[in-house]
């Protein structure tokens, strides 16, 4: 679980937030979304912060990131749990 203040200090930062051109092309690939960013800010969005990273949840999806550099290290479905 994560404190309001490291959830607003991602959402503060989120002009820093980047990937790979590799990282582009498989978020858009896998997921078909085209922007990260707008789905982190969404107010129904959960973040967590565990550890080094930050984990961001929404419409099924997961993003990964880095809470040092704000680099998006993974972006995945996340399986349907029964």
């Amino acid at each position: 679980m994560t404190s309001k203040v490291n959830k607003d200090l991602l959402l503060k930062n989120l002009d820093k937030l980047h990937t790979t051109l590799l990282g582009v092309l498989c978020i858009r690939r896998n997921l078909n979304i085209e922007n990260c960013k707008k789905r982190i800010s969404h107010n129904e969005v959960l973040i967590n912060h565990v550890g080094k990273n930050w984990y961001c949840e929404i419409d099924n999806i997961r993003i990964t990131i880095n809470s040092y550099s704000f680099t998006i290290i993974a972006a995945h479905k996340m399986g349907i749990k029964l």
